[in-house]
């Protein structure tokens, strides 16, 4: 028999958590779990899941706007904010029960309560101590605000998801993609929205036509959008905020959200105690396998600031109790993960962007294009596609694509298969293309919009 009470315990109920715990006891691992608020994690509780919810529900504004150049009649649309937010929430208590039937159908514990590190192989929940042989920490992240005067005033993601009524007037700090998809979200609810963000161009990190063209998209669909702009103090004005600009303006709004960014869930754990090494963020600091610098504990997820994606924590779970428990040792591949950003209209994105493939290849081909969608021509929108694809000129591997558009997402995720594969932009060429869609041109892309570039 084990000394410990558990082969795995598991902190933190989320994608990760849970399917690191469902594998390990697919291995025979005697496994539990603690988690503290409800099973599903971030992404299932107070992110993708409910946040697409709001994104679906945003849309249906343009789309009573388009109906009438297709010949359809309605009476005027009119929204209630609180049948919406109920519908979504009998969605997240659905699924936070399945989350929670999973682990425990693979005949694995469940504990409700905080849990902390009292050594390296005990845990504590609420007032009981139990031990396990190995511990994976995935507690994912949290929110945050910028630090200026009156930001308890502001609200963060978290909080969107529940008040209570919709604020007429919002403005949102941030140019990631939560910013921007709250930003298209409100907008498509009727909402007027402000989108505020310090730096020089929206959505940091992605390829720059995307940026230049996703910021355009949304100033056309009615977004005040402000760069170089941030808020230097916010103060309560009846039943009104009074938002203080950097650039020495003012604005009144109903709500503040801010975007700026989330850190990882680490505080208070007891990490420092039992030796686990965590960065300047917070983060766990892990190897290839997930482990941290004490040898028995383990982490995966948004807590480790690795790769922040719902699926990435899922396979990083997934590759730690092969590992551990199933004599299969293997790491994620961080390399080719393909994203969406549900904006409005929405981004999809795999590998390189321009920037990063000519630092890392020295020549590449870069094909563009962007165009009117087939809707448009008969609506009167005024919104434009665009695509993109990046080629290592010497290999001819295609090593990136992006696109900005209706069903972008769903597009580059086929896309990745092809890229993660090693395809070709010959295979591209050869590939035929499904007319009339978007994606087609993705198929159809021949001429270069620069010459190849030598580092």
């Amino acid at each position: 028999m084990s000394q410990y009470d558990f082969d795995l315990f598991v902190i933190g109920g989320g994608s990760g958590g849970v399917r690191a715990g469902r594998i390990a006891a697919g291995h025979g691992a005697r496994v539990a779990v603690a988690e503290e608020y409800r099973y599903g994690g971030t992404c299932v509780i107070r992110g993708c899941v409910p946040k697409k919810l709001l994104v679906y529900g945003s849309a249906f504004g343009h789309y009573f706007e388009d109906a009438a150049a297709f010949g359809w009649t309605a009476p005027p649309a009119s929204f209630d904010w609180p049948t919406m937010i109920a519908a979504k929430d009998r969605e997240i208590g659905r699924l936070e029960t399945i989350y929670r039937g999973l682990f425990e159908n693979a005949g694995a514990k469940t504990f409700d309560g905080r849990a902390t590190l009292k050594d390296a192989h005990t845990v504590v929940i609420n007032d009981r101590a139990v031990t396990a042989d190995k511990i994976l920490i995935a507690t994912g992240g949290h929110p945050v605000k910028p630090a200026v005067p009156g930001a308890e005033l502001m609200i963060t993601s978290n909080e969107a998801f529940h008040l209570k009524a919709m604020p007429k007037r919002i403005i949102i700090i941030g140019g990631g993609y939560i910013a921007c998809e709250f930003a298209g979200i409100f907008n498509g609810f009727g909402a007027g929205v402000t989108q505020l963000y310090r730096g020089e161009q929206i959505l940091r990190g992605f390829d720059h036509d995307i940026r230049g063209h996703l910021a355009g998209e949304l100033v056309k669909s009615g977004i005040d959008l402000r760069l170089k702009t941030d808020v230097a103090r916010l103060e309560k004005q009846g039943n009104a905020l009074l938002v203080h600009l950097t650039d020495g303006n003012t604005m009144e709004a109903d709500a503040v959200m801010a975007a700026t960014g989330r850190q990882p869930n680490t505080n208070g754990l007891g990490l420092e105690a039992v030796g686990v090494k965590t960065d300047a963020e917070g983060a766990v600091v892990v190897n290839e396998y997930s482990r941290s610098s004490v040898e028995n504990i383990y982490a995966v997820g948004d807590v480790t600031n690795r790769m922040n994606l719902t699926p990435v924590a899922i396979r990083e779970g997934h590759a730690f109790a092969d590992t551990v428990f199933g004599k299969k040792p293997r790491s994620m591949d961080h390399a080719n993960v393909p994203a969406a950003v549900f904006s409005q209209p929405p981004v999809g994105t795999i590998g390189l962007s321009e920037d990063d493939a000519r630092k890392q290849y020295g020549e590449i081909d870069v094909y563009r294009t962007t165009f009117r969608p087939l809707k448009a021509t008969v609506s009167g929108g005024e919104g434009r596609v665009m695509m993109k694809l990046v080629v290592d000129a010497r290999s001819d591997r295609v090593v990136g694509a992006h696109m900005v558009g209706d069903d972008a997402g769903e597009i580059i995720q086929g896309l990745a298969i092809a890229i993660k594969a090693g395809a070709t932009k010959a295979d591209f060429d050869a590939t035929v293309g499904v007319h009339p869609t978007a994606a087609e041109e993705f198929v159809t892309l021949r001429e270069k919009v620069r010459e190849p570039v030598k580092a």
